[in-house]
């Protein structure tokens, strides 16, 4: 009878509980939806590069969240925005892409192939990585803020803006983000308020002087918002001015457009050891290119874009990486 088990070979590599088991090997791996990861995998697919796409929590990017989108080329009507994503996601398909619903979780890029982990569990080794992850923009988390999401509430000026010409809105915020939105507003609507929570605007210089003398631009100094109301959209917002102060009060103001100005936050956490970004997190390209700092690794959308943040300009970014991805693994034969 045998007083031990068997002994453990102590020279022998221990295997970590959560290393992923599950690798499969790509020739290009797009990680992130929208109209940046969607051309990108329309031109790859084109291209007989077989790329796969995960989609990440949000398949089909921010503009899902968007009822009507009037700007993009091509759609004379306009269509709504889970309809345009609907729609270039058939045509990826269509030329081959091999789409998968599933979130990257942890990115390895010191070396080719790069490794990316797609929901903790599996390993996906790819030749060439595109970065189409988005940015997400900044609420302030209220739940009326998701109750009036497309009904009055947006985080994008540009976006949907046109859609409350002549009618009264509010934006909230005191850095150039708030103020530029207010502007373009201001162009467009009778009044816009602007929400600002302290006694000053965070914005350059140049920006506070153009919002302080726009005509229809009232500033609310110590203000914070409270909650929306409305009959389905919004009707109106319910501040409260001097919070946390003896002259402490509530206000409502009557708005028709609810705008969001406090930012986005760059998807790009997972690759930050990796890839250059900039103080706030946007993954810096190579002028002119998609090009990361990592030859290889290609970024598109928003990620990489603090200036425009348009599907129109995703879309022309996603090409790009498409076409850099296929020039960069035609050197590499």
């Amino acid at each position: 009878m045998a007083l031990f088990g068997k002994m453990e070979d102590l020279s022998a590599p221990k295997k970590d509980n959560n290393e992923a088991t599950d690798v499969e090997k790509v020739k290009v791996l797009i990680i992130g939806s929208g109209p940046a990861g969607y051309t990108a995998a329309i031109y790859a697919a084109r291209a007989n590069l077989s790329p796969v796409m995960y989609e990440g929590m949000q398949p089909g990017g921010q503009l899902t969240t968007t009822t009507e989108v009037e700007n993009f080329p091509g759609y004379p009507s306009g269509i709504t925005g889970p309809e345009m994503m609907e729609d270039l996601k058939k045509q990826a398909e269509r030329f081959g892409t091999d789409i998968r619903f599933g979130m990257a979780t942890k990115a390895d890029l010191s070396a080719r192939p790069f490794k990316v982990t797609i929901d903790e569990s599996k390993v996906v080794e790819a030749e060439a990585l595109i970065i189409a992850t988005g940015a997400t923009a900044k609420y302030l988390g209220l739940p009326d803020e998701t109750k009036y999401a497309g009904s009055g509430v947006s985080a994008c000026a540009t976006c949907d803006g046109f859609f409350y010409r002549g009618k009264d809105v509010a934006v909230v915020g005191g850095g150039d983000t708030a103020c530029e939105e207010a502007l373009y507003l201001s162009g467009l609507t009778k009044k816009v308020y602007l929400i600002v929570r302290r006694d000053e605007l965070r914005a350059s210089k140049v920006m506070q002087d153009r919002v302080i003398k726009a005509q229809n631009i009232e500033i609310l100094w110590k203000h914070q918002t409270k909650g929306l109301f409305g009959n389905g959209v919004v009707e109106g917002a319910t501040l409260v001015k001097n919070m946390g102060t003896p002259e402490e009060e509530e206000v409502k103001i009557a708005i028709d457009g609810f705008f969001l100005g406090i930012g986005h936050k760059p998807n790009s956490e997972i690759f930050a050891d990796y890839i250059d970004t900039n103080e706030v997190g946007y993954i810096k390209t190579i002028p002119g290119t998609s090009k990361t700092n990592v030859p290889g690794v290609f970024a598109c959308g928003d990620v990489q874009d603090d200036q425009y943040r348009q599907a129109v300009t995703a879309a022309g970014s996603g090409c790009m990486a498409a076409i850099d991805a296929e020039r960069f693994l035609a050197e590499q034969e």
